[in-house]
């Protein structure tokens, strides 16, 4: 409702808007024996689902006394009980704080410093991360267990006591926080990004509309990937629409278990990185197991290498859907449909590109003052749109550098072609200036996945007495595959400026990656470092 002004003007009332744990409601109401969720040999229907959800929700309100802006922290690995605390947290107006799982005790400890956590969620799995939380923050109002464990009453036993319980979804605005987002912290500890329930609902109907057109309940999704992430959004995405979610039924990433669960759900859909979908096209199993079932394999998190992406459209077929987009933005920057993905090199085929802006959304390429750039010319990613988070939690220096005139700054260097497809050069503190010409790693990798022996790259620049900076590679080879520093040198020779051309490359068993399965620059640093390959360049040898 909105009170019109005499001189035309309208002032905004309320800015209520839905709950997003209406969404589990609305699926029960709809289908309520339909499957909601699969983990293992279990199965929860709609009304099974959103019944344990009001149980939670309504301990959490009445025993616990949560109250609407409350943050839960939750320390756990993918299991039901975690989707069932993110709903129940939204039911009750609170913010649901998802950890990291893969972090150490202390980091999590942080996280719940710098959120303010009120309440603990904690799987069984991690006592330490549950004791340091608890030392950290000696005010907490209480702490739930998934499974059983000494440090609190487990999450089935608190919903099996309020069972039959009805909780009535908190009222919510727009901008009331629902989500706090924890950024990966590559460059630096993470933040947290605070996402609320009127951003959230467009991201989802963004999402559906330019991930998975189309989808309805009877799709299926399978989860390969931590919810507390990008994951997460995703299967808030599948509850919207009623479709089933299905959980790898062990923590560790089984691929052959993956692609038998999606012959025998006839999974529709999953989001992933590229680096597990490279892995998993990969392995024997993509031929062992009928997949013709996939409509949407959604990849995310980083660029796909062009020779990685070729090799999964040839597994997969036209199914590969790429979308840019941090945490801050919820992932929703730009989309590169199945349509626009070629599995060949060809003219017209745009090699490269990360999509066009999604829909709702603006892209700029602006420069260091915040013009923007013509075509073709290097800059920062910059956006705007109902998508972009609220900012950080309780971290105004944060904020200030991560917007300018209303844009957020992703900190990705990238162009646009003449047609408004963005190409992602790479992250600002990735690039690195050598003899005075900016140099983006980027372009440095795709040249030597050229090469059949290597299999991972990750390019970095290092001080130089002589240039200011020099690249590193570090490679991973294909399995049975050799290839020694000269003879890689010598491939990129003429593929390469000069002024481009890694001045030493060095091979590892395996690139550190993240928890998400990302390459991280800052991980491959601080390993260089640890093996003592930071020093000068050019008066080492390749290892």
């Amino acid at each position: 409702m909105h009170t019109i002004h005499p001189r035309g003007g309208v002032a905004p009332v309320s800015r209520r808007v839905m709950n997003l744990s209406r969404f589990v409601t609305q699926a029960a109401r709809r289908e309520p024996d339909a499957v909601a969720l699969v983990w293992g040999e279990r199965t929860w229907s709609w009304a099974e689902f959103d019944a344990r959800i009001d149980a939670l929700a309504g301990a959490l309100r009445g025993r616990f006394g949560v109250k609407k802006g409350d943050r839960i922290l939750v320390q756990s690995q993918n299991c039901n009980q975690m989707s069932e605390v993110m709903f129940a947290c939204f039911r009750v107006g609170a913010v649901y704080v998802p950890a990291n799982f893969r972090q150490t005790p202390e980091e999590v400890a942080q996280a719940a410093q710098s959120s303010g956590a009120s309440g603990l969620v904690c799987n069984a799995s991690f006592p330490a991360h549950a004791e340091a939380v608890r030392a950290a923050m000696p005010g907490l109002a209480f702490t739930l267990a998934i499974g059983e464990a000494p440090f609190g009453p487990s999450v089935d036993a608190v919903i099996a006591e309020h069972a039959g319980t009805t909780a009535a979804p908190e009222p919510v605005e727009y901008d009331d926080p629902a989500w706090f987002f924890f950024t990966s912290g590559t460059t630096g500890r993470p933040k947290a990004a605070v996402l609320t329930h009127g951003q959230m609902a467009f991201v989802v109907n963004n999402h559906l509309c330019d991930l998975m057109p189309g989808t309805t309940s009877a799709d299926s999704s399978l989860v390969v990937a931590p919810l507390s992430h990008g994951a997460g959004v995703h299967h808030l995405m599948q509850v919207a629409r009623g479709a089933k979610t299905i959980l790898l039924p062990t923590e560790r990433f089984d691929i052959d278990a993956a692609f038998a669960l999606i012959e025998r759900w006839r999974v529709t859909n999953l989001f992933t990185v590229p680096t597990i979908l490279k892995l998993m096209v990969e392995h024997p199993a993509a031929a062992a197991h009928d997949h013709s079932s996939l409509r949407y394999v959604i990849y995310a998190g980083a660029p796909m290498y062009r020779e990685d992406q070729k090799r999964a459209l040839k597994v997969l077929g036209p199914k590969l859907v790429q979308y840019f987009g941090l945490g801050e933005v919820t992932g929703a920057i730009t989309v590169l449909p199945p349509a626009l993905h070629a599995a060949e090199d060809a003219e017209g085929v745009r090699i490269g590109t990360c999509g066009f802006e999604r829909t709702g959304m603006e892209v700029q390429i602006q420069d260091e003052t915040g013009r923007e750039l013509a075509p073709f010319e290097t800059g920062e990613i910059c956006v705007i749109g109902p998508a972009v988070f609220a900012g950080y939690y309780d971290n105004p220096e944060a904020n200030a550098k991560a917007f300018r005139d209303g844009w957020f700054r992703t900190g990705d260097l990238g162009h646009r072609d003449a047609e408004g497809f963005v190409y992602i050069t790479g992250r600002s503190s990735d690039m690195y200036i050598s003899g005075g010409s900016n140099v983006y790693p980027r372009e440095i990798e795709e040249k030597i996945l050229t090469h059949p022996a290597v299999s991972e790259v990750a390019v970095l620049g290092l001080p130089d007495p002589m240039w200011g900076e020099v690249g590193i590679a570090v490679c991973v080879l294909a399995e049975g595959q050799t290839v020694d520093e000269a003879a890689l040198l010598a491939f990129l020779d003429g593929k390469l400026s000069r002024y481009k051309m890694p001045k030493r490359v060095t091979f590892w068993e395996a690139l550190p990656k993240s928890a998400y399965g990302k390459i991280t620059k800052k991980l491959v640093r601080e390993e260089l470092e640890r093996r003592g390959e930071t020093s000068d360049p050019a008066l080492r040898k390749a290892s």
